[in-house]
């Protein structure tokens, strides 16, 4: 058989695979070996599993991962978010649709010390959804914001999803998480908008909560200073700001790791229990993180000597669709995708296919990375599937998926308002990353 014949094969067996319920990882890793074995030889391709297997893990690059997940625990365990919705609560509750606005900025803030999506919509399931069904919002709703929030995770720095694009296309981690912070700032930008537009439109629809005094506003701030420091040191870093050390995206995981340790035990939030608890659950995402990557690569090797991402390259730019209808045809590609696999399993499965026809069409790469991300984050929420959908109903029992997909569908629609965006204005996202 020809190598393209084997490659279509490939790709079959892998969705077959996925479809019976083997893991991703594993999936991609058993194709990659299997197709590389008839191509080559069998000898190779064992010797190949080895030597990307025990590259991956000791490679100090990827050890931004494991970091930046440690400090997300760390941060999820010791209570912070509690801490961040309260203080939001504080400034924005009286409002009509407060909660909504509280839970999105809280979002916002946990994001920003997480880089998890679906630790954020775990997390805020069970701090925000309890506060905004005592005060009478409806279960779509609530449940629609803390969806919509939840996709923050990704985009906002330090995002893991970020830093394995970066990893994979080898492009600067740094710039990458500092060209998320715009995007990530007009993401809850237009979820606040949204909010504030249904609350107008409906007026009945939302509530509006107590008004505090400034005094007890300013009082709730006392309990997010820290976590607030943590990202200043940790992104600033990363940035270059002055007065602080410059970090390397591993250096600056380690710091931040570091950070939400020593606040949360010096703050009595982090005990043994948690701190364990914590480490667990840092090494079990980990290495399910590594277990796709290594997969990914193995599973590439077969691509490359294949040349899939030659042939794609030809295809798509020769469909006479132009740069942006190809570009399209891939966020259309993510979307459908979204609906099968976990955003990581997406951007690792995927990109190494989908890059070679991105750089040959011209578009910047740090700003792809934003846009797919975003794409990807989409996929999260919308139905049939959605990852963040599920999540939150394994939290929260008493609500269906058809409730939570009919609160998410205005921000699916600001989402892709907001995609349209970034696609004609990239300066969104490429001017900070240019004053680097």
């Amino acid at each position: 058989m020809s190598p393209s014949v084997v490659a279509i094969i490939g790709f079959v067996s892998l969705f077959a695979l996925m479809l019976l319920r083997v893991p991703v990882g594993m999936a991609m890793g058993l194709v990659g070996v299997s197709g590389f074995a008839y191509l080559v030889d069998g000898t190779a391709a064992l010797k190949l599993v080895g030597a990307t297997s025990m590259r991956t893990v000791t490679d100090y690059t990827f050890g931004v991962i494991p970091m930046f997940l440690l400090m997300g625990t760390f941060v999820s365990n010791s209570g912070m978010s509690r801490d961040l919705f309260r203080a939001a609560d504080g400034f924005v509750g009286h409002l009509r649709g407060g909660l909504g606005l509280a839970t999105i900025a809280a979002c916002g803030g946990f994001a920003a010390i997480s880089g998890s999506s679906v630790a954020t919509a775990a997390t805020f399931s069970a701090v925000a959804y309890p506060e905004m069904r005592r005060f009478g919002y409806p279960q779509s709703f609530a449940t629609g914001v803390i969806a919509a929030g939840g996709t923050l995770g990704a985009m906002l720095p330090p995002s893991t999803v970020l830093a394995v694009y970066g990893i994979i296309t080898e492009q600067d981690i740094g710039k990458l998480f500092i060209a998320g912070i715009l995007p990530g700032i007009l993401a809850m930008s237009m979820y606040l908008t949204t909010i504030a537009i249904i609350g107008r439109a409906r007026p009945g629809f939302l509530p509006a909560g107590k008004r505090l005094p400034w005094r007890e506003r300013f009082a709730g701030l006392k309990d997010i200073w820290a976590p607030l420091l943590l990202f200043v040191f940790v992104i600033g870093g990363l940035y270059g700001l002055p007065f602080l050390p410059r970090f390397t995206p591993t250096e600056a995981g380690g710091v931040g790791a570091s950070g939400a340790f020593l606040i949360g035990v010096l703050s009595g939030r982090l005990d043994k229990e948690k701190i364990l608890l914590s480490l667990l659950q840092a090494t079990r995402t980990a290495a399910a993180v590594f277990t796709v990557l290594i997969g990914a690569l193995i599973f590439g090797y077969f691509l490359t000597i294949t040349q899939t991402p030659q042939h794609v390259t030809e295809f798509l730019t020769g469909l006479g669709l132009g740069r942006y209808g190809v570009l399209a045809l891939i966020m259309l590609m993510y979307l459908v995708l979204g609906c099968l696999m976990d955003a990581m399993a997406m951007i690792i499965l995927t990109i190494p296919i989908i890059f070679p026809v991105v750089t040959h069409l011209g578009f910047d790469p740090v700003w792809f990375g934003i846009i797919i991300v975003m794409t990807v984050e989409l996929g999260l929420i919308h139905p049939p599937v959605g990852m963040n959908v599920f999540v939150i109903k394994s939290v929260v029992k008493d609500v269906s998926f058809s409730t939570i997909f009919a609160g998410v569908i205005p921000f699916i629609i600001t989402d892709l308002i907001r995609l349209t965006i970034l696609i004609a204005f990239p300066i969104i996202a490429l001017w900070l990353p240019s004053h680097m």
